[in-house]
């Protein structure tokens, strides 16, 4: 069954305006089903394998082009990286958008070498695994953090109501946000991601670094997920692992390289007081997080220790899902001063910026504003916005002069 993608409106602009166009994102997020959406019966779809060597597309990539007109869907470009001095010659020769639309599941190698090559004639879409919108079969591509963005004051005024996603919190946590997930039934939802797991570590990681111990790395994987939401230090997460830090980082950088871990950098700005330098780390998934951590029903979430960090994890990942779909997107950073002041995430465009805590709780109280204010009262001279309290609440019930509470999962205006 197929699931509107927000961002299938945004990757038809760029192909009609680009000569290349990159949709990036991890492993079955549903990058192959968006463009077999989108694109069958408009062009040939060619996808690459580990192994096979497709169409000869390594061996002759001349010949390979020369036997498929464009435009051409290439699916999983990092199996064939001698097609990209190829695609560069003939886009070089000819300007004309939509020609090659590509797929990759790696940032390292190949798509580092497409961003150098192709600079200024190809185009970079994130695609996440499904977002709130989605999931609710919301087809308005508007979402709350957009209508926040543009207008605050309207935002809030409109007291928008809540999608209608029809599962409980728990649930929406345990079975996370893959497209097959949502179809299985649910006491399969752990053997999915346990499989998806052994398969990124055997096929993924393998063809990116050297590692000799297998079991180490998902070892590692298991024990990164549970500090999802955290400052990583390199140095604590090798000592658990019996590795160097430098190991344990670069362990960190392949997550990332893969979509599977992404960070949000500090923000310091210009002022005397210390403030922390290290980015928050998150996994991509939750579901990926319930199976890493033995969590066995959606249940055990409620009592579970992780549970705020899990929510915030979900949360996190929202944001970046709407977002991914705004150009320009917005900058997006995280800040804690030494003396206890924190927010978990602050969002930055056109030289305004806009807080936002999030709560695993139902029922937040000014108390939960105190971050926001003590990042106002550090920087006096910032042009700061309302801020957002984001939790599993009701409705939009306003805490301070400046900051209100927001269910996580609002529509748009």
């Amino acid at each position: 069954m197929y699931i509107n993608r927000s961002a299938g409106g945004k990757l038809i602009k760029m192909s009609g305006t680009f000569p290349v166009v990159v949709v990036t994102g991890a492993r079955q997020v549903g990058k192959s089903t968006l463009l077999e959406h989108l694109f069958k019966g408009r062009a040939d779809i060619v996808v690459f394998d580990p192994v096979i060597d497709v169409e000869n597309a390594r061996q002759d990539p001349e010949l390979f082009f020369n036997n498929h007109a464009t435009p051409i869907v290439l699916d999983e470009i990092q199996y064939a990286p001698e097609l990209i001095p190829v695609i560069k010659r003939r886009v070089d020769k000819n300007r004309s958008p939509g020609q090659y639309i590509i797929t990759g599941s790696q940032q390292w190698g190949v798509l580092n070498a497409i961003s150098e090559s192709l600079a200024g004639r190809c185009a970079f879409l994130d695609l996440g695994s499904l977002s709130l919108n989605e999931i609710s079969k919301n087809h308005d591509d508007r979402t709350f953090i957009s209508a926040w963005l543009d207008s605050p004051s309207d935002f809030l005024l409109s007291s928008p109501g809540r999608l209608p996603i029809g599962e409980t919190l728990y649930k929406l946590l345990w079975t996370g946000w893959m497209p097959e997930a949502q179809f299985i039934d649910q006491d399969l939802v752990p053997d999915f991601y346990s499989a998806y797991i052994r398969t990124y570590i055997e096929r993924d990681v393998r063809l990116l670094a050297n590692i000799a111990d297998f079991q180490l790395f998902g070892r590692f994987v298991r024990l990164i997920a549970a500090l999802s939401g955290q400052e990583i230090n390199y140095s604590q997460l090798g000592r658990e692992l019996g590795v160097s830090p430098k190991t344990a980082g670069i362990w960190v950088d392949i997550l990332v390289s893969t979509f599977q871990w992404f960070e949000i950098p500090p923000y310091s700005g210009n002022t005397v007081k210390r403030v922390s330098g290290k980015p928050k780390g998150y996994i991509s998934d939750t579901g990926l997080a319930c199976v890493a951590q033995a969590i066995s029903t959606p249940l055990a979430i409620g009592s579970h220790p992780n549970m705020g960090a899990l929510f915030k994890t979900a949360v996190v990942g929202e944001i970046r899902k709407q977002i991914s779909i705004l150009s320009p997107k917005p900058n997006l950073y995280h800040w804690r001063s030494h003396g206890g002041g924190e927010v978990d995430l602050i969002l930055e465009r056109d030289g305004v910026f806009y807080p936002v805590e999030i709560k695993s709780k139902s029922n937040p109280s000014r108390k939960d504003t105190t971050g926001i204010s003590s990042f106002r009262k550090t920087y006096p001279h910032l042009n700061i916005e309302k801020g957002l309290v984001l939790g599993p609440s009701e409705r939009m019930v306003q805490l301070s002069d400046l900051d209100y509470a927001v269910p996580w999962d609002s529509s748009g205006l």
